[in-house]
């Protein structure tokens, strides 16, 4: 599945206050590390660090078109929701169906997470058009 659209989902749902501290010097310094680290140390650099090295980076190199105009209108809350729908879709496609996405290894966990993804954007919609 391409957990990797996790990473623009989690740029425009981050709260205002750990967006705009992430976007200053200390996500500078943070990434400035990542990319050292990723550089010159490669067999060193865990996996587990791929994605959230990719978000800081994106944070802190986004234009501020991006980072201001689209994070807090209702595009963002869209791209939200369509990143949300296409890796529920995704998953209950590998899982086999609805029903076997329940009953599969860590199949529970998966998919009542991946539906916790769609609630920011409802939220944010039912908010805005209320």
């Amino acid at each position: 599945m391409l957990t990797s659209l996790l990473v623009p989902y989690i740029f425009f749902s981050l709260p205002s206050g750990l967006f705009s501290f992430l976007r200053g010097d200390v996500g500078k310094w943070i990434a400035f590390i990542v990319v050292v680290l990723r550089l010159f140390f490669p067999r060193h650099f865990p996996d587990w660090l791929e994605m959230p090295g990719s978000l800081i980076l994106l944070l802190v190199v986004a234009p501020n078109f991006f980072a201001v105009t689209l994070k807090d209108s209702l595009v963002g809350v869209f791209i939200c929701l369509l990143i949300g729908c296409y890796l529920l879709q995704e998953h209950i496609r590998a899982s086999g169906g609805f029903r076997n996405s329940f009953t599969q290894s860590n199949g529970i966990s998966n998919t009542i997470g991946i539906i916790l993804l769609l609630v920011y954007p409802v939220w944010a919609l039912v908010l805005h058009f209320v």
